[in-house]
């Protein structure tokens, strides 16, 4: 007579046959290497308006007005928190994407006061941290570290 296990006891991590898909690794890859491009980025963007004041010029009226100065170490912290969440991200830290989707939440919010200091270049790192996002929740799972 074999002893049978009860229908109750189940599996409780999923079990992993199939390597993680190659998209997926390439997009937490590339999210990873975006956030240290966009932070990097952020810092250049803070030391410029800490250095000089004049760099950046407001439209009069908006209702989150700082000055340069206080952009300029907004830039810089949120940039550096920024690039060292895309080293956790690329050496597989299950950490580091919650960190990297909390920062470039925090990015995209800032960036989106920023708007009329500099339009451009606000619009562009939001759309970034938007993909970072996308990147690290839907695919983040998927990479083995």
């Amino acid at each position: 007579m074999t002893e049978q296990q009860p229908a109750s006891t189940y599996q409780t991590t999923p079990h992993r046959d199939e390597p993680p898909s190659a998209w997926a690794t390439g997009l937490i890859l590339f999210a990873g290497v975006l956030m240290i491009l966009a932070g990097g980025f952020q810092i250049l963007a803070g030391t410029a308006a800490l250095f000089k004041d004049d760099f950046y010029v407001a439209s009069p009226n908006y209702v989150l007005e700082f000055d340069a100065t206080s952009w300029g170490w907004i830039h810089l912290l949120i940039g550096l928190l920024v690039l060292f969440a895309g080293f956790a991200v690329l050496s597989g830290q299950t950490w580091g994407r919650v960190v990297g989707i909390t920062l470039a939440v925090l990015s995209a919010l800032s960036n989106f006061a920023f708007i009329p200091y500099y339009p451009f270049w606000s619009m562009t790192v939001i759309a970034l941290d938007v993909f970072i996002i996308w990147a690290l929740a839907a695919h983040g799972r998927d990479v083995v570290s």
